[in-house]
């Protein structure tokens, strides 16, 4: 790690530190030149391999946007989406693989969202999982109410 005062390359870690529930850690650093101090934090990149078969960093973002308009129109609030985009990247960071097909994050999102909107969940999964006739939408209805049975 350089020294971003002095640009040596030689640096000593003093303190490390998990943060983000364990996706980071921050560091405390002392240039072995100049005896100055500085922090780094390193996180793990986590990728999605694509169906297309290009891969790309993990977005949150890109999540919460995705089920923003699985919820337009809804009684969500961007509080609940945002944690929802936390809830999501945990659990794909819990199983601890540094690639996850895009496959396995939209399963991710499935159960979380499923939680929040029931109606977001069944427009989300629609796109999701392709439903192509009206009995994909009466089959997943009648899983719903039966999970609801079951409650």
């Amino acid at each position: 790690m350089h020294c971003p005062f002095c640009r040596n390359p030689d640096s000593r870690v003093i303190d490390s530190r998990s943060t983000d529930d364990g996706a980071a850690i921050r560091r405390r650093r002392s240039c072995a030149e100049c005896g100055r101090r500085f922090t780094t934090q390193e996180t793990v990149l986590l990728m999605v391999a694509k169906r297309s078969g290009v891969t790309e960093p993990f977005s949150r973002e890109k999540i919460t946007a995705g089920v923003r308009r699985a919820c337009q129109g809804r009684p969500v609030t961007e509080d609940a989406l945002a944690q929802l985009g936390q809830r999501v990247e945990e659990a794909i960071r819990a199983t601890g693989n540094a690639e996850m097909p895009s496959h396995e994050v939209g399963l991710a999102i499935l159960g979380p969202l499923r939680e929040l909107d029931e109606v977001a969940y069944l427009r989300f999964a629609s796109v999701y999982r392709g439903f192509e006739s009206i009995d994909d939408f009466e089959k997943e209805i009648e899983s719903l109410r039966a999970a609801e049975r079951g409650r």
